[in-house]
């Protein structure tokens, strides 16, 4: 779609600021882990360990999906890990888990 009186490039530099999509795939990346993983999940016992394992592996399939049919730029990426980490936040784990687990994300892009 062609904007009267905006240049390509004008259209492209806009684009660049469009992150609705990643910030929706950050969005369901989190609900994804939490309808996986209790918020109240005690963090040291093996089984915690084995079953966020498996919800990892599993997100680093979606993950490496979106990866190569979206090209993201630094903003997308940033909107992207913002949008799961509040996701996160906000169903009530655990801040420093939540750093540890972004940290996991953003290093996948």
């Amino acid at each position: 779609m062609i904007l009267k009186g905006i240049a390509p490039r004008e259209i492209t530099m806009f684009s660049w600021f469009d992150a609705k999509e990643a910030r929706t795939f950050g969005e369901s990346l989190a609900a994804f882990f939490a309808e996986r993983i209790p918020t109240d999940s005690n963090l040291k016992e093996k089984k915690f360990t084995a079953k966020a394992q498996q919800v990892l592996s599993k997100m680093a399939l979606q993950v490496d999906k979106f990866n190569k049919s979206h090209k993201l730029n630094v903003f997308k990426k940033a909107q992207l890990g913002n949008a799961f980490k509040w996701k996160l936040r906000d169903a009530g784990y655990d801040q420093a888990y939540v750093d540890e687990l972004t940290e996991w994300l953003m290093l996948r892009f």
